[in-house]
């Protein structure tokens, strides 16, 4: 079996930064491209920042210049720093992974079971 487990999520105000962890446990051989989605009340999940194994970015452009995703292929970790806030920001944030399994041929999708940003004064 292979958990997401996201963390770091919280209430800050306007202006402030979180930074939310995302660690993949189970039967994991490989790690590939590692993501953070997010879902506000009433929308649909939209994609917030990409990384590719070697350390690709990509960002949507809401989050340019504010948000930073990292990642450490060692502890099987994504990481996604939010800075300068904004009340639009608020919503569930989800981890997603592409890993291959051990012993498996091919690679699999997950996704974690979100954390709670909520961006208020």
């Amino acid at each position: 079996q292979v958990q997401l487990v996201e963390s770091g999520g919280g209430l800050v105000q306007p202006g402030g930064s979180l930074r939310l962890s995302c660690a993949a446990s189970g039967t994991i051989d490989t790690m590939y491209a590692m993501a953070w989605y997010r879902q506000a009340p009433g929308k649909q999940r939209e994609l917030v920042a990409t990384i590719t194994r070697g350390g690709t970015t990509n960002y949507a452009d809401s989050v340019k210049g504010r948000f930073t995703i990292s990642r450490d292929n060692a502890k099987n970790t994504v990481y996604l720093q939010m800075n300068s806030l904004k009340s639009e920001d608020t919503a569930v944030y989800y981890c997603n992974a592409d890993l291959k399994r051990l012993g498996a041929l091919g690679t699999s999708n997950y996704w974690g079971q979100g954390t709670q940003v909520t961006v208020s004064s």
